[in-house]
This record gives structure tokens, C-alpha cells and sequence, in this order.
């Protein structure tokens, strides 16, 4: 089962990835994640994206599509992945499919803009052991400090409300778009995020069994 998750920054894609890999016995492929390695193994790939990391610019579609063909040539990938991160644009997933990788479902993980800032901007962070917290739904014992260690709560640049909105507005325009070209293609299917995470996943995994 070759799967791709879509979902706006904040909407739980990652997590729902995470469980349904142990779930099905597949791996889930990030982009981020393959280019760190490469980065870390010294491929020429690696090398090729670093030059443009170290500028501080986007690493180009063309060394992307290198970096993930030469990943889903691995063994592991034999019996299913999802990819995570990947393709962004629709410009990518054309490329995926000339490379002639067949993608069985697109699963977007649909949480409305409104609900996603609620969610991003009230999370905090121990600066000490990472343990996080929502001001809302998971508060510290005590307001401001870690129930762990103590350490003092931050809220990371990420999570800022200005910085959510300009993530979610960039999703829109540039990933959004592959819901229509999947969608042509049948395999787009859409689950609705729900406040509890283990619902969302038995609806994301009612999808991929029928």
C-alpha cells in the first residue's frame, strides 16, 4: 500500500502517519527527514541540497525528486510507505508519477484554518525536556512551569499566530491545489480531524480497509 498524507500545518498528519505504519507494517517517508540523512551520509544528493541550504535557500524540486527516488529504491519500501512532506506542489507529483511510482490513496487530513491557529497557538513547550502542553486542552499544574522538571513553558516561534497564518496561507496556495489533481485520479479521500486523535485515526483507517 503506497499512501501520500496531505493535511495544513498543525492539522495531526504526522501522528495519523506515525500510527498507521505500525498499523499496516509500512514506513513513512519525510522529506525532511530523507535530505537530513543524505546530508548526514554525505551523498552527492546530500551535497547538492546542502549547497543550497547553506544559502539559505530552498532546495530545488529536481534534487527533491533525486533525493525521494532514491529512497523508494530501497528494500524497506518494497512492501508500502507513505509519504510525508511529499510532493508539495503539483509540479512534484507529476514527477512522482513519471518516475512511475504507483500511489494506491491520498489521505488529507482536514482541519479548518480556525481550529489549527486555536490548536498551534496555544501550545507551550518546556524549554528543558520538550514535554508540551495546550493552555486549553493539556495545561500545566501549575500555569507556567513544566509539571516534569519545572522548567519555564515557551510558546516557539512556529507556533506564533502570525507565523501559523503565513504557513496555512502557503499551504493553500502551493499544496492545496493536489487535492484537485488527485482527485481526478480517484484516490483522493478526506478525514475530517476530529478533537480526539484516536477517533480520527479509526476514520482514517475505516478509509484505507474498504
Amino acid at each position: 500500500m503506497n499512501l501520500v498524507f496531505l493535511g495544513a500545518p498543525g492539522a495531526g498528519k504526522g501522528t495519523q502517519a506515525e500510527y498507521i505504519c505500525r498499523h499496516f507494517g509500512i514506513i513513512s517517508i519525510s522529506t525532511g527527514n530523507i535530505i537530513r540523512e543524505a546530508l548526514k551520509n554525505g551523498t552527492e544528493l546530500g551535497l547538492k541540497a546542502k549547497t543550497y541550504m547553506d544559502a539559505g535557500g530552498l532546495v530545488p524540486d529536481e534534487i527533491v525528486i533525486d533525493i525521494i527516488k532514491e529512497r523508494l529504491a530501497q528494500d524497506d519500501c518494497k512492501d508500502g510507505f507513505i509519504l510525508d512532506g511529499f510532493p508539495r506542489t503539483v509540479p512534484q507529483a507529476v514527477a512522482l508519477d513519471k518516475m512511475g511510482v504507483v500511489i494506491d490513496k491520498v489521505i488529507e487530513i482536514f482541519v479548518p484554518d480556525e481550529k489549527i491557529t486555536e490548536r498551534m497557538s496555544g501550545r507551550r513547550v518546556c524549554e528543558v525536556c520538550g514535554a508540551s502542553y495546550h493552555i486549553e486542552y493539556k495545561p500545566p499544574k501549575n500555569g507556567e512551569t513544566c509539571d516534569n522538571d519545572g522548567g519555564h513553558l515557551i510558546q516557539r516561534k512556529d507556533d506564533a499566530p502570525e507565523t501559523v497564518k503565513e504557513r496555512l496561507r502557503v499551504y493553500h496556495e502551493q499544496t492545496e491545489p493536489l487535492k484537485g489533481y488527485y482527485e481526478e485520479q480517484g484516490k483522493l479521500y478526506i478525514v475530517e480531524g476530529q478533537e480526539d486523535i484516536k477517533d480520527t485515526t479509526r476514520y482514517t483507517v475505516e478509509v484505507l480497509e474498504n
